[in-house]
């Protein structure tokens, strides 16, 4: 019989989830490393030389991959031989390690969850609740498998409940270009196969999880339809040159993972679900002897690669910056920013349009109190038929 501290647990978790905010795995950052020598796209090169640039940097200063730390996914397979020294559920105490994780005074994480989702949308400050995944297994130990997962991809998760005559390949390569590139490729597609409709997207969200093996499949070979499938869809899907951040090239994946379960025989349930290129996950196990032990990777196995700013490149203050100079700015052009940067998601573009679309506008005519739609931009004029505008 195995005892697991109720601490141990906890300060697992907190080390970890700290641990993946400012490491990348190292099957990832070599896989980018080999896509950077494949690419002949100079922006696609370009994005690809930052993201491994960001990567050291963060490794370096122990500073977060991406400004969006995630939300927490958490798979606990708790062996059957396992004792508990603890007072806690399990799930109090993975979020307790969430909690001190993304409080950590070193290096804080920004808190992205928010609780009454459809409602009120009120952050709860410390990134809890997790979403924990349990399975009893044979055993004595704990073994954990942590996800911090961004919202971008995330959003591009998707489902289909296929006829199984349909072509999974098909559908895929339908779907992958409706998600833009909003996901942040180069990333990992993890793919979903069998079951129910909500087995097939956890077993999507599972397979996220497994090493970047893709080189060593194409030298082998596949031996089995699952195999087969991630040859297929790996060539498939980077010839479709949605390419790095969207700017085109060979490579918008640089691995695909499957895992299937059976089915019903009048379903295909398909999920898919991609990680963007802030991969961030870990895997360890308790097995009584003390919380995780967790080795820092050696900036030494990073590839040799740094991004450098093109001589063509605008430097920006934006602590001094005008309109004048904004509206100067084209399309394609390479910004260096520099100064205070305030950003905001959904909730704040939301509220920005609305103070900006409220009962202040007023027609050239006649007074409105609060006009049915904003404005088209088109019909700000000075003419004499009926237009918007604003009051000084």
């Amino acid at each position: 019989m195995t005892t697991i501290r109720q601490e141990d647990l906890i300060a697992s978790v907190a080390d970890a989830l700290q641990y993946i905010s400012y490491y990348h795995p190292l099957d990832y950052i070599q896989a980018l490393g080999k896509a950077y020598e494949r690419e002949q796209s100079p922006a696609a090169r370009d994005a690809i030389a930052q993201i491994l640039t960001n990567s050291r940097m963060s490794a370096q200063g122990h500073r977060p991959i991406c400004q969006d730390t995630g939300i927490v996914t958490a798979f606990v397979k708790v062996g059957m031989d396992v004792r508990w020294d603890a007072k806690m559920s399990v799930a109090d105490m993975v979020n307790e390690g969430v909690r001190r994780a993304y409080l950590n005074p070193d290096n804080m994480l920004r808190a992205s969850v928010l609780a009454d989702p459809a409602g009120a949308r009120k952050n709860t400050r410390d990134n809890t609740p997790a979403v924990i995944n349990y399975e009893i297994v044979a055993g004595g130990e704990v073994e954990v498998i942590l996800a911090a997962k961004g919202g971008g991809s995330e959003n591009k998760s998707k489902f289909a409940a296929l006829n199984p005559s349909d072509s999974i390949v098909d559908w895929v390569l339908e779907t992958v270009p409706e998600m833009g590139a909003g996901w942040c490729p180069p990333g990992i597609l993890g793919i979903g196969i069998g079951g129910t409709a909500e087995k097939a997207m956890l077993l999507a969200k599972e397979a996220l999880m497994e090493p970047v093996d893709i080189q060593v499949l194409q030298a082998r070979g596949a031996k089995n339809r699952v195999e087969e499938l991630r040859l297929e869809l790996f060539e498939k899907v980077n010839a479709l040159g949605i390419g790095a951040q969207g700017l085109g090239g060979l490579t918008t994946v640089v691995d695909v993972k499957i895992k299937d379960y059976p089915t019903h025989a009048a379903s295909l349930p398909v999920a898919m679900i991609p990680n963007c290129a802030a991969t961030r996950h870990i895997h360890f196990t308790l097995d009584g002897n003390g919380p995780a032990v967790l080795t820092p990777p050696s900036l030494d196995d990073w590839p040799k690669i740094e991004w450098k700013a093109s001589a063509e490149s605008r430097r920006v203050n934006l602590d001094t910056v005008t309109r004048e100079e904004l509206a100067s700015w084209k399309p394609g052009e390479t910004l260096l920013l520099n100064g205070k940067l305030l950003t905001g998601r959904d909730a704040a573009h939301k509220r920005i349009a609305s103070s900006t679309t409220s009962a202040r506008w007023t027609r050239c005519a006649t007074k409105w109190s609060a006009p049915p739609a904003p404005p088209p931009r088109r019909a700000w004029t000075s003419s004499p038929r009926p237009c918007w505008r604003r009051p000084a």
